[in-house]
């Protein structure tokens, strides 16, 4: 069994694959102060509700904006499975063409969620991530990272809206139902719901113009792909949104993984033999 890591500023996603099959996904807060012991003793505890047996985790994938964590997740998986988790970034093979100038600064969960929108849906696309930020990323039919763009997430401008104000609460993300509004709360709430939807509106049939101008082969209109936690809200008032796909991420570390497994998972049995002769010796 695999197990998978999304970890992002706001929250860790975490999966549990028997082959392609999803068994089981949690979410919990992204802490940089919880030790490996810490997260370990979590994932033991969401396993054993469960009944997942954490000795049938053969491999373990990470994928993080978070580089302090790495190390983190890094030693939870030599000490609780003892495995090397393999994570994603430069030297793992994604199948996909990377046309980024550096292609180093692409942010590992947006190529992941690339690599799992091309899979499921082919190309060309556009796939936005509702998570801390929003990002906007175009994938062509010839499986190439086109580029993107990167805007505030709701989550961060809400926050912004109650810290950097002497007056203005801290709101619920909900749309009011209208923009009329006649009190705090609901003008905050439809400013920062119904304005995310204008943006994404905006930004997608922007980037569908520099699309067809810039990198088009074909009449192929790009299908636009959205994940994360907001995704299904907004998705509601932004009608350029052709499909919500929550688990494209956790499916995407799946799809990876199987890219790379031959390698890493030669690695990981010769980690774990390591390992277990090294605690034979004492």
């Amino acid at each position: 069994m695999l197990m998978a890591f999304d970890v992002g500023n706001t929250n860790i996603v975490l999966g549990v694959f028997d082959g392609k099959h999803l068994v089981q996904n949690w979410r919990m807060e992204t802490d940089k102060n919880k030790s490996a012991d810490e997260y370990g003793m979590i994932i033991n505890e969401l396993f054993k509700f469960n009944g997942i047996d954490i000795k049938d985790i053969d491999d373990v994938i990470i994928s993080t904006v978070v580089p302090s964590i790495s190390y983190t997740l890094q030693h939870l998986a030599i000490k609780y499975f003892n495995i090397r988790a393999i994570e994603v970034g430069p030297g793992i093979k994604t199948g996909m063409v990377i046309k980024y100038d550096n292609p180093k600064q692409v942010g590992a969960d947006r190529i992941v969620n690339a690599v799992a929108a091309f899979e499921k849906y082919g190309g060309p696309l556009i796939v936005i991530d509702f998570g801390t930020a929003t990002t906007f990323c175009c994938i062509s039919e010839k499986c190439e990272y086109l580029g993107g763009t990167i805007a505030p997430g709701l989550k961060i401008s809400s926050d912004a809206l109650f810290e950097k104000t002497a007056q203005l609460p801290r709101v619920e993300l909900l749309g009011p139902g209208h923009v009329i509004c006649r009190n705090t709360i609901e003008s905050m709430q439809a400013g920062l719901v119904y304005g995310h939807m204008g943006v994404v509106e905006y930004i997608v049939n922007k980037m569908k113009q520099d699309y067809a101008e810039q990198y088009a082969t074909s009449d192929k209109q790009p299908m636009v792909v959205a994940t994360g936690g907001l995704a299904t809200m907004v998705s509601h008032g932004a009608k350029s949104i052709d499909k919500v796909d929550h688990l494209l991420t956790l499916e995407g570390l799946q799809i990876i993984y199987e890219k790379n497994r031959n390698n890493f998972g030669r690695r990981n049995r010769e980690n774990r033999e390591s390992i277990e002769m090294k605690a034979l010796r004492g």
